[in-house]
């Protein structure tokens, strides 16, 4: 669903040159401030409707139901980021419960209720509930995560609210658990959770997210594109998003100074444990690297760096293998 733009706002606010009566007929700031304005509740019109138009499909009780309300949310966020008045707009809308949609998401696809019910948020009474008839496949639930992505990309206070519905752990859990289209889905959704927000980074290394990451990237029978973009996370937190991480280090200090070494202990414990110390290490600067090149060649050198990581494992695999012999 892509929000348009009526031709009669870029008329007034920008006219065009070649109008022979552009350049001697000026507008009163008073029309312009007024055009800004109705363009203005036009566009949170249009996203609020969008919003209650999606959300209904997403919350219905049938899966493909629901697929299509995620494919049209997808869509939506593709049309919110062109525009910075629609990403704050979309940011206000978020404050209401009514169109938040993080806890759709959560209590229809990536986490339903074992009892199939949901309360609607909008419900005034605990005994009206939605019945889901079917439950979520693996379409809907990486629909979902990538939902989910692109709010917390657009909205730091929906990573907060993702945090409400332990998003760290549900997704952690998906990631073990689910096919390799979740998988896949759930590495990319884990960078936006974490991005900037202490608590989901804290919620990651409770749950051992950095374990079973390196447990999917380790052995080969995994999907090998998968592998791939498991190694490209692993750079990506240890180099940018989980703090104090940066080194293998003993003491690892807070911002106001007093030691605090069980926060990364865990994250330390289980990439040595699970890499070996040479490839811990080779994460390590890999990442660090990574992290100051220049931005355009980041991408590139970042595949380059995963697969570089992977040739390492698979060759200490063959070579723990031979030993056995």
């Amino acid at each position: 669903m892509y929000l348009n733009k009526p031709p009669w706002s870029e008329d007034l606010l920008h006219p065009s040159c070649s109008s022979p009566s552009a350049s001697s007929t000026a507008l009163p700031g008073g029309v312009i401030d007024l055009v800004k304005s109705l363009n203005k509740q036009r566009l949170y019109r249009e996203i609020t409707l969008a919003l209650r138009t999606t959300l209904r499909d997403a919350t219905a009780e049938f899966s493909f139901l629901r697929v299509k309300g995620l494919e049209k949310l997808l869509k939506f966020l593709g049309s919110v980021v062109e525009s910075e008045n629609m990403i704050e707009l979309f940011r206000e809308t978020q404050t209401f419960t009514e169109f938040q949609v993080v806890p759709v998401l959560f209590h229809y696809s990536i986490a339903p209720s074992k009892s199939g019910r949901v309360l609607k948020s909008d419900d005034k009474s605990s005994e009206e509930r939605t019945k889901i008839a079917s439950l979520p496949t693996s379409n809907e639930v990486a629909l979902a995560l990538q939902v989910l992505e692109g709010c917390c990309l657009l909205d730091r206070d929906s990573r907060t609210l993702a945090q409400q519905h332990m998003a760290i752990k549900e997704i952690v859990r998906l990631l073990s658990a689910g096919s390799t289209l979740v998988q896949s889905a759930c590495l990319d959704v884990l960078i936006a959770l974490m991005l900037d927000s202490l608590e989901n980074q804290k919620e990651f290394e409770r749950h051992h997210g950095v374990r079973k990451v390196i447990e999917l990237v380790k052995y080969g029978y995994v999907d090998e594109q998968l592998r791939l973009k498991c190694a490209e996370f692993l750079l990506l937190v240890v180099g940018n998003v989980l703090p104090s991480s940066s080194k293998f280090i003993d003491n690892i200090e807070d911002e106001e100074g007093r030691e605090e070494p069980s926060r990364i202990q865990s994250v330390q414990d289980d990439i040595l444990e699970l890499l070996g110390e040479d490839i811990a290490s080779l994460l390590w600067a890999a990442g660090q690297l990574w992290s100051s090149i220049d931005s355009e060649k980041k991408q590139t050198s970042l595949q380059f760096q995963a697969q570089q990581l992977l040739d390492c494992l698979d060759s200490k695999r063959y070579d723990d293998a031979a030993l056995t012999l």
